[in-house]
């Protein structure tokens, strides 16, 4: 059997989208088990470890079976299991509205120019931003989507300066500014964003609000 043909998989559910350009959209969310890093902020350590392994067909019939447009590989990191990329071309071809979330470190190159990508980009608070790709920025385009989870001040200057480094209102219209729930008060971040007149679209995990933030599956 081909290491392509299973994914390890923490859970799949549908929802709402609570973040990105999507949010507020019944979406059905494949979450992998596993990653790489470490942010000092994640909130899903559960899907470190553990979880069981399917069948890739198997993944997408569940998931399809929920019946919303929208579907999201999310984690964990996603790309790191070699069946992922399949899938998201599965999801595409089966008419879905397929999203991948990564951490900006795996490498993007591979995946379907039909999924709508939403790649982070590490500030240094999290701990991890030594870990960018840099390179991935050449597989954004326009249908895609950078995010910055930002727990303080520092963060924010990280955020605005390499926007302008590397250009990247010039890559997508879709750049992120998000807060490390319970660290950034959104109201700062909305008077810094003002201020400076920077080109991002704030915004709050949805669904941190809506139900408690601990709850999973949600």
């Amino acid at each position: 059997m081909a290491k392509e043909d299973t994914l390890v998989i923490h859970e799949i559910y549908a929802s709402i989208q609570g973040e990105s350009t999507f949010a507020g959209l019944p979406c059905t969310f494949v979450r992998t088990t596993g990653c790489n890093l470490r942010c000092t902020w994640c909130d899903t350590t559960q899907a470190f470890y553990g979880g069981t392994r399917m069948q890739r067909t198997d993944v997408l019939a569940k998931a399809l079976a929920f019946d919303t447009q929208l579907v999201e590989l999310t984690g964990g990191e996603p790309l790191l299991q070699p069946g992922t990329f399949e899938l998201l071309r599965e999801i595409c071809d089966a008419g879905r509205t397929a999203l991948v979330e990564t951490s900006g470190e795996a490498d993007v190159s591979r995946v379907d120019p039909r999924v709508h990508k939403i790649m982070d980009l590490k500030a240094p608070l999290s701990g991890e931003s030594k870990r960018n790709r840099y390179a991935n920025l050449e597989h954004i385009t326009m249908r895609d989507e950078l995010k910055f989870v930002l727990a303080g001040r520092e963060d924010y200057e990280w955020m605005r300066k390499t926007i302008q480094e590397h250009d990247l209102t010039a890559r997508t219209k879709n750049l992120l500014a998000s807060t490390v729930f319970g660290k950034l008060a959104a109201r700062d971040l909305v008077d810094w964003v003002m201020a400076d007149k920077l080109p991002v679209r704030v915004q709050l995990q949805m669904h941190k609000y809506i139900w408690d933030p601990a709850t999973q599956g949600v």
